[in-house]
């Protein structure tokens, strides 16, 4: 393939690619700068072969929501960090309520409201189609109720990831220019879409999702000069969920969100592939002792700066237990 050649001959400066740049023919003559958008949609090992294709090339990792391994591998000192804090240039706050299924009516009376306000609704679901297995709302199914019970006089469509890319293509542009009232769609609307003009998202079963995700999905919206709101419909009464939603509606802030969910669900290994469950501490807890860990982290900068190989009589101890703890992992 020419452009393959190409770039392993160097006559390419940048490579934008999806998934595909991941592949062993994807070679590069000297890959300088890594740079991953939505990093959380990337698994480990996608993420380190990438950068295997080059010698040590800086780079950058973008998310408006760092998955909890990435927030402790900034705590590990592996990662820098750069924080936009604000909204750009006249764009609102987005206001998200969580609610129980008996408040579908108010739902609905508002969504139409909005509609009539010459605004567009997004409302998201876990599956396509029914899994008698599982109750949740499938997008099929409730494209089928909003059309023909909920909102027979509005337009509404679905979209998923099982559509061709040119029927999905087209029904983005159709939302995009407005034909489109009420777009039923799974998480295939995640990332990479952007209209303006569409301001409340409706995420059924929003317990299903991961804390990430639902702030993900909620910057669908609040992309315009409009107010814009969230509202996540949810199922079950644990406390752990009660805790999720609180924190999704309470919050804006994509690590506030994502100290949550490190909370919750732990940070995963920093040199396996897992993403998920709390590293080996004998007394200290990732979550909550975060500012102590931060003062260890910078003893620890300190005492390779002075003495990078660890054998200095002082460090001796500290050499013997790296060998014992990761001898398996890493080379010592």
């Amino acid at each position: 393939m020419a452009l393959l050649e190409r770039l392993k001959l160097g006559e390419i400066d940048i490579l934008i690619g999806t998934h595909a740049v991941f592949e062993d023919n994807v070679e590069f003559k000297k890959l300088g700068l890594v740079v991953t958008d939505e990093q959380h949609r990337f698994g480990v090992r996608q993420r380190s072969k990438l950068v295997e294709k080059g010698q040590n090339p800086d780079v950058l990792v973008m998310t408006a929501t760092p998955i909890p391994r990435t927030l402790a591998i900034i705590l590990y000192g592996d990662l820098d960090i750069s924080i936009i804090d604000e909204l750009p240039p006249n764009r609102k706050k987005i206001e998200t309520y969580a609610v129980k299924k008996e408040l579908e009516p108010r739902v609905n009376a508002f969504i139409a409201k909005q509609i009539d306000a010459k605004r567009q609704c997004y409302i998201v679901c876990p599956l396509v189609e029914e899994n008698e297995e599982m109750d949740l709302k499938s997008a099929v199914e409730l494209t089928k109720k909003y059309k023909e019970e909920i909102f027979p006089n509005y337009n509404v469509e679905c979209l998923h990831g099982k559509m061709k890319a040119r029927e999905k293509d087209e029904i983005m542009q159709r939302f995009n220019n407005g034909d489109i009232d009420i777009l039923v769609s799974t998480t295939v609307i995640e990332v990479g879409v952007n209209v303006p003009n569409a301001n409340i998202m409706v995420i059924e079963n929003a317990e299903r999702f991961g804390l990430a995700q639902l702030h993900q999905l909620r910057g669908r919206v609040g992309r315009g000069e409009y107010q814009s709101y969230c509202i996540l419909k949810y199922q079950g009464n644990s406390q752990i969920i009660k805790e999720r939603m609180e924190v999704i509606t309470k919050s804006n802030d994509g690590f506030v969100i994502s100290e949550k969910d490190l909370e919750l669900r732990g940070s995963g290994e920093f040199f396996g592939t897992r993403q998920h469950g709390i590293p080996e501490f004998k007394i200290a807890n990732l979550f909550t002792d975060i500012e102590m860990l931060k003062q260890v982290q910078a003893i620890v900068i300190e005492i390779l700066s002075k003495d990078p190989d660890l054998t200095n009589p002082e460090n001796i101890c500290l050499q013997k237990m790296l060998e014992v703890k990761f001898k398996d992992r890493i080379e010592i």
